[in-house]
């Protein structure tokens, strides 16, 4: 089971799988650039999602490291912020997939963390 879940306030979206990935990549490189080369987006599309969210939650979530010109590391706010996300998200699909084996009828089927299976029903 894949759950895909986003914290957003009226019509904004402000945190989900995306920035949750772009500072997991931030926190692997500490660098907003590889970072974003990584995912696959530019720079300045990185740095937007970034900047909108520190805009909407009132706290910075990166802040640039004094040792390296390109380079960034998580603020302890942003750490916490992608820690509880990623708890959330494990817990809320832990109680998807209880509810899923209650409410449906999935003998044959398995159904796991992040993908579902067919099993043979042994």
């Amino acid at each position: 089971m894949n759950l895909r879940l986003w914290i957003g306030g009226g019509r904004s979206i402000f945190f989900g799988p995306g920035r949750a990935e772009l500072l997991n990549a931030i926190d692997r490189h500490g660098s907003l650039r590889k970072a974003a080369h990584e995912l696959n987006m530019s720079y300045r599309g990185a740095w937007g999602k970034i900047k909108r969210t520190e805009e909407a939650l009132g706290f910075k979530l990166v802040e640039k490291t004094a040792s390296n010109k390109e380079g960034y590391r998580l603020t302890d706010a942003g750490r916490e912020l992608k820690e509880n996300y990623d708890r959330w998200v494990r817990e809320v699909q832990n109680d998807a997939i209880e509810k899923a084996r209650t409410i449906f009828s999935l003998g044959a089927i398995r159904i796991e963390g992040k993908s579902s299976k067919k099993t043979s029903g042994k």
